[in-house]
Protein backbone atom coordinates (compact mmCIF):
# COMPACT_ATOMS: atom_id res chain seq x y z
CA UNK A 1 0.00 0.00 0.00
CA UNK A 2 1.69 3.50 -0.97
CA UNK A 3 2.08 6.17 1.42
CA UNK A 4 -0.60 8.80 1.43
CA UNK A 5 0.36 12.11 -0.23
CA UNK A 6 -0.31 15.48 1.12
CA UNK A 7 -0.08 19.66 -0.18
CA UNK A 8 0.24 22.34 2.07
CA UNK A 9 -1.36 25.83 0.52
CA UNK A 10 0.35 28.73 2.35
CA UNK A 11 -1.42 32.26 2.22
CA UNK A 12 0.13 35.48 4.12
CA UNK A 13 3.36 36.36 5.80
CA UNK A 14 6.79 34.39 7.00
CA UNK A 15 5.53 32.94 10.11
CA UNK A 16 2.64 31.29 7.99
CA UNK A 17 5.66 30.26 5.74
CA UNK A 18 7.88 28.96 8.56
CA UNK A 19 4.35 27.41 10.00
CA UNK A 20 3.61 25.31 7.03
CA UNK A 21 7.78 23.81 7.19
CA UNK A 22 6.18 22.58 10.75
CA UNK A 23 3.08 21.38 8.83
CA UNK A 24 5.00 19.23 6.35
CA UNK A 25 7.05 17.68 9.16
CA UNK A 26 4.50 16.55 10.75
CA UNK A 27 2.41 15.50 8.40
CA UNK A 28 5.69 13.85 7.04
CA UNK A 29 6.79 12.55 10.56
CA UNK A 30 3.34 10.98 10.38
CA UNK A 31 3.94 8.79 7.35
CA UNK A 32 2.23 11.22 4.69
CA UNK A 33 4.70 11.97 1.32
CA UNK A 34 4.99 15.48 -0.02
CA UNK A 35 2.44 15.15 -3.39
CA UNK A 36 4.24 14.91 -6.97
CA UNK A 37 4.44 18.20 -8.75
CA UNK A 38 2.68 16.84 -11.70
CA UNK A 39 0.04 15.09 -9.34
CA UNK A 40 -3.76 15.45 -10.09
CA UNK A 41 -4.13 15.90 -6.25
CA UNK A 42 -3.53 14.57 -2.88
CA UNK A 43 -4.78 12.86 -0.14
CA UNK A 44 -4.43 15.71 2.51
CA UNK A 45 -4.66 19.42 1.39
CA UNK A 46 -3.91 21.63 3.98
CA UNK A 47 -4.56 25.44 3.86
CA UNK A 48 -2.71 27.43 6.06
CA UNK A 49 -4.79 31.01 6.02
CA UNK A 50 -4.02 34.56 6.94
CA UNK A 51 -6.45 36.68 8.13
CA UNK A 52 -5.24 40.58 7.27
CA UNK A 53 -7.05 41.05 4.06
CA UNK A 54 -10.74 41.97 3.71
CA UNK A 55 -11.62 39.36 1.13
CA UNK A 56 -9.45 36.78 2.74
CA UNK A 57 -12.06 34.65 3.92
CA UNK A 58 -13.63 35.00 0.13
CA UNK A 59 -10.35 33.53 -1.08
CA UNK A 60 -10.11 30.90 1.08
CA UNK A 61 -13.82 29.80 0.80
CA UNK A 62 -13.91 30.04 -3.49
CA UNK A 63 -10.32 27.58 -2.98
CA UNK A 64 -12.42 25.17 -0.62
CA UNK A 65 -15.54 25.19 -3.10
CA UNK A 66 -12.92 23.84 -6.16
CA UNK A 67 -12.23 21.07 -3.93
CA UNK A 68 -15.06 20.20 -3.19
CA UNK A 69 -16.22 17.99 -6.64
CA UNK A 70 -12.14 16.70 -6.28
CA UNK A 71 -12.89 15.32 -2.50
CA UNK A 72 -16.10 13.61 -4.09
CA UNK A 73 -14.56 11.93 -6.53
CA UNK A 74 -11.30 10.88 -4.41
CA UNK A 75 -12.49 8.38 -1.74
CA UNK A 76 -10.22 9.17 1.53
CA UNK A 77 -9.25 12.36 0.65
CA UNK A 78 -9.32 14.96 3.51
CA UNK A 79 -9.33 18.69 4.03
CA UNK A 80 -7.59 20.57 6.62
CA UNK A 81 -7.87 24.56 7.21
CA UNK A 82 -5.41 26.17 9.63
CA UNK A 83 -3.82 29.41 10.54
CA UNK A 84 -4.89 33.19 11.30
CA UNK A 85 -8.34 32.80 9.19
CA UNK A 86 -9.05 29.41 10.92
CA UNK A 87 -8.40 30.71 14.53
CA UNK A 88 -10.89 33.70 13.69
CA UNK A 89 -13.79 32.02 12.16
CA UNK A 90 -13.69 28.63 13.39
CA UNK A 91 -16.83 26.96 12.91
CA UNK A 92 -18.02 29.03 10.44
CA UNK A 93 -15.84 27.21 7.99
CA UNK A 94 -17.47 24.32 8.28
CA UNK A 95 -20.84 25.49 8.18
CA UNK A 96 -19.69 27.56 4.92
CA UNK A 97 -17.97 24.24 3.79
CA UNK A 98 -19.23 20.83 5.25
CA UNK A 99 -16.77 18.94 3.28
CA UNK A 100 -13.89 20.27 5.24
CA UNK A 101 -12.61 17.90 7.68
CA UNK A 102 -10.41 19.62 10.47
CA UNK A 103 -10.25 23.00 11.60
CA UNK A 104 -6.66 23.99 14.01
CA UNK A 105 -5.64 27.14 15.35
CA UNK A 106 -2.26 29.14 15.26
CA UNK A 107 -2.18 27.63 18.89
CA UNK A 108 -1.98 23.96 18.27
CA UNK A 109 -0.50 22.96 14.75
CA UNK A 110 1.28 20.20 16.00
CA UNK A 111 -2.44 18.25 16.69
CA UNK A 112 -2.64 18.33 13.02
CA UNK A 113 -1.95 14.52 12.56
CA UNK A 114 -4.02 13.57 15.34
CA UNK A 115 -6.82 15.46 14.43
CA UNK A 116 -6.85 14.29 10.91
CA UNK A 117 -7.21 10.81 12.44
CA UNK A 118 -9.62 11.45 14.27
CA UNK A 119 -11.91 12.95 11.53
CA UNK A 120 -10.96 10.01 9.78
CA UNK A 121 -12.31 7.19 12.65
CA UNK A 122 -15.02 9.19 13.62
CA UNK A 123 -16.28 10.27 10.27
CA UNK A 124 -17.31 13.63 11.37
CA UNK A 125 -15.62 17.09 11.33
CA UNK A 126 -13.25 17.79 13.64
CA UNK A 127 -12.69 21.58 15.11
CA UNK A 128 -10.16 22.40 17.39
CA UNK A 129 -8.74 25.83 18.23
CA UNK A 130 -6.30 26.17 21.37
CA UNK A 131 -6.90 29.75 23.30
CA UNK A 132 -2.95 29.83 24.07
CA UNK A 133 0.04 28.30 22.52
CA UNK A 134 0.48 24.77 23.73
CA UNK A 135 3.83 24.33 23.00
CA UNK A 136 6.41 26.59 21.12
CA UNK A 137 6.61 25.47 17.92
CA UNK A 138 10.03 25.10 17.59
CA UNK A 139 9.39 21.42 19.16
CA UNK A 140 7.79 20.44 16.39
CA UNK A 141 9.01 18.32 13.49
CA UNK A 142 10.38 20.52 10.81
CA UNK A 143 10.66 19.81 7.24
CA UNK A 144 12.44 22.86 5.66
CA UNK A 145 12.65 23.88 1.83
CA UNK A 146 15.93 24.46 1.22
CA UNK A 147 19.24 23.01 2.44
CA UNK A 148 21.57 26.28 2.61
CA UNK A 149 18.60 28.56 4.35
CA UNK A 150 16.29 28.40 7.23
CA UNK A 151 13.74 30.59 9.21
CA UNK A 152 14.36 30.28 13.12
CA UNK A 153 11.43 31.75 15.08
CA UNK A 154 12.69 33.32 18.18
CA UNK A 155 9.40 34.47 19.37
CA UNK A 156 5.79 34.00 18.60
CA UNK A 157 2.91 36.75 19.12
CA UNK A 158 2.65 40.55 19.55
CA UNK A 159 2.28 43.17 22.21
CA UNK A 160 1.34 45.72 20.00
CA UNK A 161 -2.11 47.46 19.45
CA UNK A 162 -1.69 48.95 16.10
CA UNK A 163 -5.59 49.56 14.93
CA UNK A 164 -5.21 48.09 11.48
CA UNK A 165 -4.28 44.62 12.78
CA UNK A 166 -5.93 41.21 13.86
CA UNK A 167 -2.88 39.68 14.32
CA UNK A 168 -1.95 40.14 18.21
CA UNK A 169 -5.76 38.93 18.73
CA UNK A 170 -5.07 35.34 16.59
CA UNK A 171 -1.49 34.87 17.84
CA UNK A 172 -1.75 36.29 21.40
CA UNK A 173 0.71 38.20 23.22
CA UNK A 174 4.68 37.25 22.92
CA UNK A 175 6.10 34.35 24.00
CA UNK A 176 10.36 34.47 23.99
CA UNK A 177 12.19 31.73 23.40
CA UNK A 178 15.20 30.54 25.87
CA UNK A 179 18.11 32.51 24.01
CA UNK A 180 19.99 28.69 24.27
CA UNK A 181 17.11 26.55 22.51
CA UNK A 182 17.56 29.71 19.58
CA UNK A 183 21.13 28.85 19.36
CA UNK A 184 20.99 25.52 19.88
CA UNK A 185 18.60 24.99 17.09
CA UNK A 186 20.83 27.60 14.80
CA UNK A 187 24.18 25.38 15.96
CA UNK A 188 22.10 22.29 14.69
CA UNK A 189 20.88 23.83 11.41
CA UNK A 190 24.65 24.50 10.56
CA UNK A 191 26.03 21.26 11.55
CA UNK A 192 23.26 20.26 8.25
CA UNK A 193 24.88 22.25 6.17
CA UNK A 194 22.31 25.54 6.49
CA UNK A 195 24.77 28.59 5.83
CA UNK A 196 22.45 31.32 6.05
CA UNK A 197 19.56 31.85 8.95
CA UNK A 198 16.86 34.81 9.33
CA UNK A 199 15.64 35.12 12.82
CA UNK A 200 11.67 35.22 12.61
CA UNK A 201 8.96 37.05 15.04
CA UNK A 202 5.68 38.97 14.91
CA UNK A 203 8.10 41.90 16.26
CA UNK A 204 11.62 40.76 16.35
CA UNK A 205 14.01 42.93 18.34
CA UNK A 206 10.97 43.31 21.01
CA UNK A 207 12.75 40.28 21.86
CA UNK A 208 13.42 39.97 25.77
CA UNK A 209 10.37 41.46 26.59
CA UNK A 210 9.02 38.49 28.05
CA UNK A 211 12.39 37.22 29.51
CA UNK A 212 12.86 41.10 31.09
CA UNK A 213 15.92 41.72 29.08
CA UNK A 214 15.98 44.64 26.96
CA UNK A 215 19.18 44.06 25.46
CA UNK A 216 18.17 40.50 24.38
CA UNK A 217 17.97 41.15 21.06
CA UNK A 218 21.28 42.54 20.16
CA UNK A 219 22.92 39.84 22.51
CA UNK A 220 21.30 37.28 20.42
CA UNK A 221 23.02 38.99 17.11
CA UNK A 222 26.34 38.92 18.80
CA UNK A 223 25.71 35.47 20.17
CA UNK A 224 24.79 34.74 16.25
CA UNK A 225 28.09 35.66 15.42
CA UNK A 226 30.14 33.54 17.08
CA UNK A 227 28.70 30.62 15.68
CA UNK A 228 31.12 28.98 13.32
CA UNK A 229 30.58 28.24 9.80
CA UNK A 230 27.24 30.51 9.87
CA UNK A 231 28.06 33.09 7.12
CA UNK A 232 24.46 35.02 6.94
CA UNK A 233 22.45 36.03 9.53
CA UNK A 234 19.05 38.17 8.69
CA UNK A 235 15.66 38.99 10.90
CA UNK A 236 12.31 39.86 10.41
CA UNK A 237 10.38 42.31 11.65
CA UNK A 238 11.42 44.73 13.97
CA UNK A 239 9.08 48.04 15.01
CA UNK A 240 10.77 50.86 15.07
CA UNK A 241 9.68 51.39 18.59
CA UNK A 242 11.65 48.49 20.06
CA UNK A 243 14.78 49.20 17.46
CA UNK A 244 17.34 50.69 20.28
CA UNK A 245 20.82 51.93 19.50
CA UNK A 246 22.03 48.55 20.81
CA UNK A 247 20.87 46.53 18.34
CA UNK A 248 22.35 48.94 15.54
CA UNK A 249 25.51 48.59 17.05
CA UNK A 250 25.56 44.68 17.02
CA UNK A 251 24.55 44.50 13.46
CA UNK A 252 27.53 47.04 12.44
CA UNK A 253 30.09 45.14 14.81
CA UNK A 254 28.90 41.14 13.77
CA UNK A 255 30.43 40.44 10.50
CA UNK A 256 27.58 37.90 9.44
CA UNK A 257 25.06 40.10 10.04
CA UNK A 258 23.89 41.18 6.95
CA UNK A 259 23.65 44.89 5.96
CA UNK A 260 20.01 44.44 5.58
CA UNK A 261 16.99 45.93 7.59
CA UNK A 262 13.16 45.80 6.73
CA UNK A 263 11.69 48.85 8.92
CA UNK A 264 7.86 49.18 8.50
CA UNK A 265 6.97 52.94 8.33
CA UNK A 266 3.18 52.35 7.56
CA UNK A 267 2.60 56.33 7.28
CA UNK A 268 4.90 58.89 7.05
CA UNK A 269 2.22 61.40 9.01
CA UNK A 270 2.20 61.80 12.81
CA UNK A 271 -1.62 62.30 13.16
CA UNK A 272 -1.97 58.81 10.67
CA UNK A 273 0.54 57.10 12.96
CA UNK A 274 -1.27 58.36 16.11
CA UNK A 275 -4.45 56.76 14.35
CA UNK A 276 -3.08 53.81 13.59
CA UNK A 277 -2.02 53.48 17.12
CA UNK A 278 1.66 53.38 15.99
CA UNK A 279 3.96 54.20 19.23
CA UNK A 280 6.68 56.46 17.16
CA UNK A 281 6.36 59.33 14.85
CA UNK A 282 8.05 60.52 11.74
CA UNK A 283 11.19 62.20 13.68
CA UNK A 284 12.06 59.29 15.58
CA UNK A 285 11.51 57.24 11.93
CA UNK A 286 14.15 59.05 10.29
CA UNK A 287 16.57 59.41 13.24
CA UNK A 288 16.63 55.33 12.90
CA UNK A 289 17.24 55.31 9.54
CA UNK A 290 20.11 58.38 9.80
CA UNK A 291 21.89 55.97 12.93
CA UNK A 292 21.85 52.96 10.62
CA UNK A 293 23.13 54.49 7.91
CA UNK A 294 25.91 55.86 9.89
CA UNK A 295 26.81 52.96 11.29
CA UNK A 296 26.50 50.77 8.04
CA UNK A 297 26.74 52.75 5.02
CA UNK A 298 26.13 50.39 2.33
CA UNK A 299 22.51 49.15 4.09
CA UNK A 300 19.83 48.18 2.06
CA UNK A 301 16.65 49.30 4.07
CA UNK A 302 13.25 47.85 2.78
CA UNK A 303 9.79 49.12 4.60
CA UNK A 304 5.87 48.79 4.49
CA UNK A 305 3.57 51.40 3.98
CA UNK A 306 -0.05 51.55 3.82
CA UNK A 307 -2.49 54.09 2.09
CA UNK A 308 -5.28 55.16 2.30
CA UNK A 309 -5.84 54.73 6.11
CA UNK A 310 -8.98 55.86 7.30
CA UNK A 311 -8.92 59.55 7.62
CA UNK A 312 -5.76 60.34 5.80
CA UNK A 313 -5.61 63.38 3.70
CA UNK A 314 -3.41 64.72 0.89
CA UNK A 315 -1.52 66.53 3.56
CA UNK A 316 -0.93 63.21 5.20
CA UNK A 317 0.02 61.27 2.38
CA UNK A 318 2.84 64.24 0.92
CA UNK A 319 4.12 63.71 4.23
CA UNK A 320 4.77 59.47 3.69
CA UNK A 321 5.87 60.52 0.17
CA UNK A 322 8.34 62.90 1.67
CA UNK A 323 9.52 60.33 4.26
CA UNK A 324 9.73 58.09 1.46
CA UNK A 325 12.19 60.82 -0.48
CA UNK A 326 14.30 61.28 2.91
CA UNK A 327 14.69 57.61 3.64
CA UNK A 328 16.06 56.50 0.26
CA UNK A 329 14.67 52.69 0.67
CA UNK A 330 15.73 50.12 -1.68
CA UNK A 331 12.40 48.18 -1.95
CA UNK A 332 9.24 49.22 -0.43
CA UNK A 333 6.10 46.64 0.10
CA UNK A 334 3.05 49.20 -0.27
CA UNK A 335 -0.32 48.28 0.57
CA UNK A 336 -3.74 49.92 -0.73
CA UNK A 337 -5.46 50.12 3.17
CA UNK A 338 -8.05 47.50 3.27
CA UNK A 339 -10.85 46.69 6.11
CA UNK A 340 -9.33 43.57 8.32
CA UNK A 341 -12.62 42.45 9.95
CA UNK A 342 -12.33 42.62 13.87
CA UNK A 343 -9.94 45.46 14.36
CA UNK A 344 -10.44 48.87 15.43
CA UNK A 345 -9.52 50.49 11.95
CA UNK A 346 -12.34 48.64 10.04
CA UNK A 347 -15.19 51.02 11.89
CA UNK A 348 -13.62 54.05 11.98
CA UNK A 349 -15.03 57.27 10.62
CA UNK A 350 -13.13 58.72 7.23
CA UNK A 351 -12.87 55.87 4.90
CA UNK A 352 -11.22 56.67 1.82
CA UNK A 353 -13.13 56.08 -1.21
CA UNK A 354 -11.31 53.09 -3.71
CA UNK A 355 -10.55 55.55 -6.76
CA UNK A 356 -8.58 57.95 -4.37
CA UNK A 357 -6.73 55.01 -2.22
CA UNK A 358 -5.59 53.89 -6.09
CA UNK A 359 -4.29 56.91 -7.38
CA UNK A 360 -2.00 57.75 -4.08
CA UNK A 361 -0.93 54.30 -4.10
CA UNK A 362 -0.11 54.71 -7.96
CA UNK A 363 1.91 57.92 -7.15
CA UNK A 364 3.59 56.14 -4.12
CA UNK A 365 4.67 53.24 -6.39
CA UNK A 366 5.87 55.44 -9.04
CA UNK A 367 8.30 57.39 -6.44
CA UNK A 368 9.24 54.09 -4.88
CA UNK A 369 10.46 52.50 -8.42
CA UNK A 370 12.50 55.93 -9.01
CA UNK A 371 13.98 56.02 -5.87
CA UNK A 372 14.95 52.18 -6.19
CA UNK A 373 16.38 52.55 -9.85
CA UNK A 374 18.41 55.13 -8.40
CA UNK A 375 19.64 53.18 -5.26
CA UNK A 376 20.02 50.47 -7.36
CA UNK A 377 22.52 52.22 -9.67
CA UNK A 378 24.83 52.56 -7.28
CA UNK A 379 26.07 49.42 -6.90
CA UNK A 380 27.03 49.31 -10.62
CA UNK A 381 30.81 48.67 -10.66
CA UNK A 382 30.68 47.41 -6.78
CA UNK A 383 32.28 43.53 -6.46
CA UNK A 384 30.20 41.45 -4.43
CA UNK A 385 30.19 37.94 -3.11
CA UNK A 386 26.59 36.22 -4.15
CA UNK A 387 25.19 33.48 -2.75
CA UNK A 388 23.39 30.93 -5.11
CA UNK A 389 19.65 31.00 -4.58
CA UNK A 390 17.46 28.10 -6.24
CA UNK A 391 13.90 29.40 -8.14
CA UNK A 392 14.78 32.85 -7.44
CA UNK A 393 15.44 33.77 -11.48
CA UNK A 394 12.45 32.49 -13.54
CA UNK A 395 14.70 33.20 -16.88
CA UNK A 396 17.88 31.83 -16.12
CA UNK A 397 17.48 28.69 -18.18
CA UNK A 398 16.83 31.16 -21.16
CA UNK A 399 19.27 33.57 -20.01
CA UNK A 400 22.48 31.25 -19.14
CA UNK A 401 22.69 32.92 -16.22
CA UNK A 402 22.21 32.14 -12.62
CA UNK A 403 21.11 34.10 -9.32
CA UNK A 404 21.54 34.90 -6.10
CA UNK A 405 21.37 37.49 -2.90
CA UNK A 406 23.70 40.05 -2.29
CA UNK A 407 24.64 40.27 1.26
CA UNK A 408 22.58 43.53 1.24
CA UNK A 409 20.25 41.03 0.13
CA UNK A 410 19.49 42.59 -3.22
CA UNK A 411 18.52 40.18 -6.02
CA UNK A 412 21.56 39.44 -8.64
CA UNK A 413 21.75 37.69 -11.94
CA UNK A 414 25.01 36.71 -12.95
CA UNK A 415 26.67 35.11 -16.03
CA UNK A 416 26.90 30.89 -15.44
CA UNK A 417 30.28 30.11 -13.87
CA UNK A 418 32.48 27.86 -16.24
CA UNK A 419 32.48 25.57 -13.34
CA UNK A 420 29.47 23.63 -11.82
CA UNK A 421 27.70 25.42 -8.74
CA UNK A 422 25.11 24.91 -6.56
CA UNK A 423 22.58 26.76 -4.38
CA UNK A 424 24.30 28.23 -1.33
CA UNK A 425 27.60 28.37 -3.28
CA UNK A 426 29.07 31.96 -3.11
CA UNK A 427 30.15 33.49 -6.49
CA UNK A 428 32.18 36.97 -6.69
CA UNK A 429 31.00 38.90 -9.27
CA UNK A 430 31.05 42.90 -10.47
CA UNK A 431 27.95 44.34 -10.62
CA UNK A 432 27.48 45.68 -14.74
CA UNK A 433 23.61 46.85 -14.71
CA UNK A 434 21.08 47.91 -12.72
CA UNK A 435 16.90 47.75 -13.06
CA UNK A 436 14.78 48.54 -10.49
CA UNK A 437 14.23 45.20 -8.99
CA UNK A 438 17.13 43.49 -9.78
CA UNK A 439 20.96 43.85 -10.52
CA UNK A 440 23.10 42.32 -13.49
CA UNK A 441 26.66 41.05 -13.36
CA UNK A 442 27.24 39.74 -17.16
CA UNK A 443 31.12 39.07 -16.79
CA UNK A 444 32.46 36.31 -16.13
CA UNK A 445 32.57 35.11 -12.07
CA UNK A 446 35.87 36.51 -10.16
CA UNK A 447 36.07 33.79 -7.86
CA UNK A 448 33.82 30.79 -6.99
CA UNK A 449 33.65 29.09 -3.34
CA UNK A 450 32.36 25.71 -2.64
CA UNK A 451 30.24 25.59 0.60
CA UNK A 452 29.26 23.24 2.82
CA UNK A 453 25.67 24.46 2.59
CA UNK A 454 26.25 23.87 -1.60
CA UNK A 455 27.09 20.45 -0.31
CA UNK A 456 24.01 20.08 1.69
CA UNK A 457 22.49 20.79 -1.15
CA UNK A 458 23.79 18.45 -3.31
CA UNK A 459 23.21 16.06 -1.01
CA UNK A 460 19.53 16.25 -0.40
CA UNK A 461 18.78 16.44 -4.29
CA UNK A 462 21.25 13.04 -4.77
CA UNK A 463 19.11 10.64 -3.33
CA UNK A 464 15.87 10.29 -0.39
CA UNK A 465 17.15 10.22 2.94
CA UNK A 466 16.01 7.74 5.63
CA UNK A 467 13.25 9.18 7.70
CA UNK A 468 14.64 10.97 10.74
CA UNK A 469 13.46 10.46 14.22
CA UNK A 470 12.66 13.39 16.50
CA UNK A 471 12.87 17.22 15.21
CA UNK A 472 13.51 17.05 11.16
CA UNK A 473 16.14 19.72 10.46
CA UNK A 474 15.53 19.11 6.70
CA UNK A 475 14.05 16.05 4.77
CA UNK A 476 14.67 15.72 0.86
CA UNK A 477 12.63 17.89 -1.68
CA UNK A 478 13.41 17.64 -4.80
CA UNK A 479 13.27 20.96 -6.70
CA UNK A 480 12.05 22.86 -4.32
CA UNK A 481 12.29 26.65 -3.99
CA UNK A 482 14.58 27.97 -0.85
CA UNK A 483 12.61 30.64 1.04
CA UNK A 484 13.71 34.01 0.10
CA UNK A 485 15.16 35.68 3.19
CA UNK A 486 13.89 39.22 1.56
CA UNK A 487 10.83 40.10 3.77
CA UNK A 488 7.42 39.13 2.17
CA UNK A 489 4.94 41.40 1.19
CA UNK A 490 2.96 39.97 4.20
CA UNK A 491 0.67 41.24 6.99
CA UNK A 492 2.54 44.31 7.07
CA UNK A 493 2.06 44.68 10.56
CA UNK A 494 5.05 45.02 11.92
Amino acid sequence: MSAKTYEVRTYGCQMNVHDSERLSGLLEDAGYVPAPKDAEGADVVVFNTCAVRENADNRLYGNLGQLAPKKAARPGMQIAVGGCLAQKDRDTIVKKAPWVDVVFGTHNIGKLPVLLERARVQEEAQVEIAESLEAFPSTLPTRRESAYAAWVSISVGCNNTCTFCIVPALRGKEKDRRPGDILAEIEALVDEGVSEITLLGQNVNAYGSDIGDREAFSKLLRACGKIEGLERVRFTSPHPRDFTDDVIAAMAETPNVMPQLHMPLQSGSDTVLKAMRRSYRQERFLGIIEKVRAAMPDAAISTDIIVGFPGETEEDFEQTLHTVRESRFAQAFTFQYSKRPGTPAAEMEGQIPKEVVQARYERLVALQEEISWEENKKQVGRTLEVMVAEGEGRKDDATRRLSGRAPDNRLVHFTRPEEPVRPGDMVTVEITYAAPHHLLAEGPAQAVRRTRAGDAWEKRNAAPAAKPAGVMLGLPTIGAPAPSPAPAAGCGCD
